[in-house]
């Protein structure tokens, strides 16, 4: 009995040792995370056609959406109202980058990005390439994306992106420093973008 009692003495302190352990590692990942650059390396292509690598957005804060050029409402309209955030709150274009990640890389190729973006903005630039690296990069920044057909009955037909509408704000660093929601009021992502040049 005393045995007994000893052995499960000892299987509940290394339970705690584990579980201390455990705390610990997953602290200590949210702190790499927290403080290492948001989401993952890639090689992509630029709407000039230049190769553009996660390098681009750490050289000053970001702001970056994920859109596509056929999306009716949200891409279009995020992409007018951050052109004239960037515009109110850094003038000169010295202090803020902007760019949109297409998440539909099969039709929109970077000239044909580069054409809708420039429509809508002159400081916000795309980003499109191959396009299983392309999904590569949005399923590493965490943005979600789906292909939906637009008649149930054809799959294989026409189809639309569902698809994150929130534009993602990264510090000089790359660093994750919060989202402007789609719909958010002028004042406030106005706010946020002013923030995020101060640091």
């Amino acid at each position: 009995m005393k045995s007994l009692r000893i052995v499960l003495w000892i299987a509940a302190f290394a339970l705690v040792g584990v579980l201390v352990w455990l705390t610990l590692e997953v602290t200590r990942q949210r702190q790499d995370l927290a403080d290492g650059p948001f989401g993952v390396p890639f090689k992509l292509v630029a709407q000039d056609g230049k190769p553009i690598t996660e390098q681009a957005f750490r050289d000053k804060p970001t702001a970056l959406f994920f859109g596509f050029t056929n999306c009716p409402e949200v891409c279009p309209t995020t992409l007018f109202e951050l052109n004239g955030w960037l515009h109110k709150v850094d003038p000169d274009g010295t202090k803020l980058n902007g760019y949109v990640v297409t998440v539909d890389p099969e039709r929109d190729t970077p000239e044909i990005l580069g054409q809708y973006v420039s429509n809508v903005s002159d400081r916000i630039k795309g980003i499109s390439g191959p396009p299983a690296d392309v999904m590569a990069m949005v399923k590493g920044f965490k943005v979600y994306a789906k292909k939906v057909p637009v008649d149930a009955a054809d799959p294989n037909g026409d189809y639309t992106m569902d698809h994150t509408a929130s534009v993602f704000l990264l510090d000089h660093g790359g660093r994750f420093a919060g989202t402007i929601s789609y719909g958010e009021d002028a004042e406030t992502a106005e706010k946020k973008l002013a923030n995020l040049i101060k640091g």
